[in-house]
């Protein structure tokens, strides 16, 4: 995995962490309903969420490794096994994190209000939605870095006009 690439998830699973912590169980204590329940499920299969979950066990545990690695590396062969095995336990585990993401949906939405979202993401423009919204919000992280970059440069520039003005500056 490239450092980018690593940069990458590494900012993702952040996201998923503070979003599991801002809208985590503790911050209500309402239970939804089953039917709630399922259709939130669902929304979060729909919407491809699992496969941005799918590698926080694995992270989790590699991250565990390469730091007894970094104390000693002669243990890599045998931490590698042990960490097949720990990823094969805590595998029944994803459906806990499911199962929290969902119950966050069935808490902030009714549940009508939540048939109405699933049934706009098996729609036409739900699906292209969910294809499309990633290189969206990377183009516009993007745009709005380089635009915040540009406009330093002028606020900079003017500054520098103004403290030259004052004679403060040459």
């Amino acid at each position: 995995m490239s450092i980018i690439q690593a940069i990458k998830r590494t900012s993702r699973l952040a996201a998923v962490a503070v979003a599991l912590v801002a809208f985590g169980p503790a911050a209500h204590s309402q239970q939804p309903s089953a039917a709630a329940m399922s259709t939130a499920k669902e929304i979060v299969t729909v919407t491809g969420a699992t496969t941005l979950f799918n590698p926080l066990i694995a992270g989790v545990v590699e991250q565990a490794k390469l730091l007894f690695l970094q104390q000693n590396p002669g243990l890599s062969k045998d931490l590698n096994e042990i960490a097949i095995k720990i990823r094969n336990d805590l595998a029944p585990r994803f459906d806990e994190l499911v199962n929290d993401v969902a119950r966050n949906y069935a808490i902030h939405f009714t549940e009508q209000e939540l048939k109405d979202v699933l049934a706009f993401y098996k729609s036409p423009a739900g699906k292209k939605l969910i294809t499309e919204q990633s290189k969206v919000v990377e183009a516009s992280m993007k745009f709005a870095q380089d635009w915040a970059n540009k406009l330093s440069d002028e606020v900079i520039g003017k500054m520098r006009e103004e403290l030259k003005k004052r004679g403060l500056a040459q």
